[in-house]
């Protein structure tokens, strides 16, 4: 059986790219490890894993009649993430329009026979991999970008490491 790795994901449009640049990149400076490569950039929504190829449409159909109310994500701190030894951009607060899209996601995920993650959900953007450990900080320089939708993403390995690939209907 043919498998994708995917994820539901706020997937940054170039505004939203160019909003981010300028505070990930000065993190970017201050953090010991492998910067993201900025086309990765992402907020993931639910992780879903390995699943059947041929059960994409579902995912797809069913992510469509999630109505997503527009909504504000600030990202205020820096966090070092010791498991998977990372540097994230999080956002200390959860909007109630994000957390409703989540469990809308989760939902899709208990249909599709996915079980979703049991944390509670810490939207962030990992800037940073194999980061070597430091203290959580406040941002000096913060920045807020608005979203009104999401994608499902797929996680494609090549011989330059791993991209990020909105599926389309």
């Amino acid at each position: 059986m043919n498998t994708k790795r995917l994820f539901f994901a706020l997937w940054p449009n170039h505004r939203q790219r160019e909003q981010l640049r300028d505070v990930i990149n000065s993190v970017v400076k201050t953090v010991e490890g492998r910067p993201v490569d900025r086309g990765n950039w992402h907020v993931t929504l639910a992780f879903i894993g390995a699943f059947p190829e041929h059960r994409v449409p579902f995912l797809l159909e069913r992510a469509a009649e999630i109505r997503i109310e527009p909504f504000r994500l600030n990202f205020d701190r820096i966090e070092y993430w010791p498991r998977p030894r990372v540097a994230s951009l999080t956002a200390a607060m959860v909007p109630i329009e994000l957390q409703d899209l989540v469990d809308a996601l989760n939902r899709v995920l208990l249909d599709a026979g996915v079980e979703p993650e049991e944390h509670a959900y810490h939207p962030h953007i990992t800037v940073v991999r194999r980061a070597r450990a430091f203290a959580t900080e406040r941002l000096a320089q913060r920045t807020s970008t608005e979203w009104s939708s999401f994608e499902l993403m797929e996680s494609v390995s090549g011989p330059g490491g791993v991209s990020y690939v909105p599926l389309k209907q």
